[in-house]
């Protein structure tokens, strides 16, 4: 995730994800306790000078990065890091402090300020998003330490989350405890996608093709929207995260490229 080296013209940019590198991430020891370190309070600030190329890419794949926050609004996998990327350079230029509220995210501008919920237990924090990533998998948002733990994903690891972007004025709470929701209404579904489609018959190819090779329950989704109806194909619902991705790179395996994990 930490940012190697950054170009706005006529260079290239190179970001490594936090959770790709071989050595293991952890907490750090004999921490203290960060269950009151207050939210990131959102204020308006110019664009950070790094880390905001139009697009970059990592890994063989490309990210366009979003000319607004406005209006963004998803629900994904959070994930966390820690000691082994504190104190070292964030996309934005800034130091990583695993004990400040902040993420990292593939293609919200930076700065940027999000409300993250967590599905499973209705915590919600508020986090500045000043670097890029994570780049691992399934994940939407890489979490600070202080951040993962006041959401309560920390021993886990990962956990279903719903991200919005907020702006200065929108929020007024600034300390963890006044902004803890009970718990989400109704069940919340882990599935995988593996493809979208214009008709139903093609999606019905796919999803036949798809029961022939793996055990798992395969359905068609339909979304109907002014330009016409969709059809997506998915696995699930699935157990947990780890048997997503695990499930992930089986299908990557047989050819299905463009397989992700989907929160409803």
């Amino acid at each position: 995730m930490i940012l190697k080296t950054l170009s706005i013209v006529g260079l290239f940019l190179t970001l490594v994800a936090c959770g790709t590198a071989t050595t293991q991430d952890s907490a750090p020891k004999n921490a203290p306790n960060v269950s009151n370190v207050p939210n990131a309070v959102p204020r308006d600030e110019p664009r950070s000078k790094y880390g905001n190329p139009a697009h970059y890419e990592v890994f063989g794949k490309r990210y366009y990065t979003l000319k607004s926050s406005r209006g963004y609004h998803e629900k994904g996998i959070a994930s966390w890091y820690g000691k082994k990327f504190h104190g070292r350079r964030t996309s934005s230029g800034e130091k990583y402090d695993m004990y400040a509220m902040t993420a990292a995210h593939k293609t919200l501008p930076l700065p940027s300020y999000v409300e993250v919920t967590n599905l499973n237990n209705g915590r919600k924090i508020i986090v500045k998003v000043n670097d890029r990533g994570p780049f691992h998998g399934n994940r939407l948002i890489d979490l600070s330490y202080s951040a993962a733990t006041q959401l309560g994903i920390i021993g886990q690891g990962t956990g279903m989350v719903e991200i919005r972007a907020i702006t200065n004025g929108q929020v007024t709470a600034s300390q963890p405890s006044e902004i803890i929701a009970t718990r989400s209404s109704g069940p919340v579904g882990l599935y995988l996608q593996v493809g979208a489609f214009s008709t139903e018959h093609s999606a019905d190819q796919l999803r036949s093709k798809l029961q022939h090779e793996i055990g798992d329950a395969v359905l068609i989704v339909p979304l109907n929207k002014p330009s016409g109806s969709l059809y997506r194909v998915r696995v699930g619902p699935l157990a947990n995260v780890e048997y997503g991705d695990s499930l992930a790179s089986r299908l990557l395996d047989l050819g299905y490229n463009d397989s992700h994990i989907v929160v409803e």
